[in-house]
């Protein structure tokens, strides 16, 4: 993805805006923020536009529906990969042992946030787009911040992992099951940006903007 290509850290990484750490490179943030969207929309099926637009419930709904059926099944799906790659090949690529740390990090640490997103997060943001009274005003803004302090939390283990697999690139005497899994990694990251651009570049600036109003 051209994003990657030039390194900027579109869903995590600091309490900054993301027009702001573009603007910091020197690039044209507004423009780039579009073209952003256009790709989450294209790869979505989704009308450009249509999420900053759409009833929060619904952007919800996509989310759950979406990103969190995926890391739901995928997670569990993937482990026992990475650990019989670990297992196999793990002698001769030392590497592979601390992508099994940082893997299985990853999964505890996501599996832990859908459930506060699902259970708690969630509802109490869709409660104060429902009834924006006082009382659920600072509540909904310590939820987000707490979200996307995970958020950044994730993004760095997604970050190293991709780093030390040399962009999820396998070695020429790699195997099946190993290139599976790199493939798949790839895979998961792409999810996670795009999950993630929803939430802290979409969802809760809209629901910031509401709790200021």
């Amino acid at each position: 993805m051209r994003f990657k290509a030039r390194r900027i850290d579109f869903c995590c990484g600091g309490q900054r805006p993301l027009k702001e750490a573009i603007e910091e490179l020197g690039l044209d943030g507004e423009a780039l923020l579009r073209e952003l969207n256009t790709l989450y929309a294209e790869a979505q099926n989704k009308p450009t536009g249509n999420w900053s637009e759409a009833p929060l419930a619904d952007l919800v709904d996509h989310i759950i529906n979406t990103h969190h059926r995926y890391l739901n099944e995928e997670l569990p799906q993937l482990s026992p990969y990475v650990t019989k790659v670990l297992r196999v090949h793990g002698m001769h690529h030392p590497h592979l042992s601390r992508v099994h740390k940082l893997f299985h990090e990853l999964k505890t640490e996501l599996e832990q946030h859908l459930i506060k997103e699902e259970t708690g997060a969630f509802p109490l943001i869709l409660q104060f787009a429902d009834n924006p009274s006082p009382e659920n005003r600072e509540a909904v803004e310590r939820a987000v911040r707490e979200l996307v302090n995970e958020h950044d939390v994730a993004g760095d283990l997604m970050k190293e992992i991709r780093e030390i697999t040399n962009d999820f690139t396998p070695p020429e005497d790699a195997c099946g099951t190993y290139r599976l899994v790199y493939n798949r990694l790839a895979a998961l990251e792409d999810d996670l940006f795009t999950h993630i651009h929803l939430e802290n570049n979409i969802l809760f600036p809209r629901v910031l903007a509401a709790v200021k109003v």
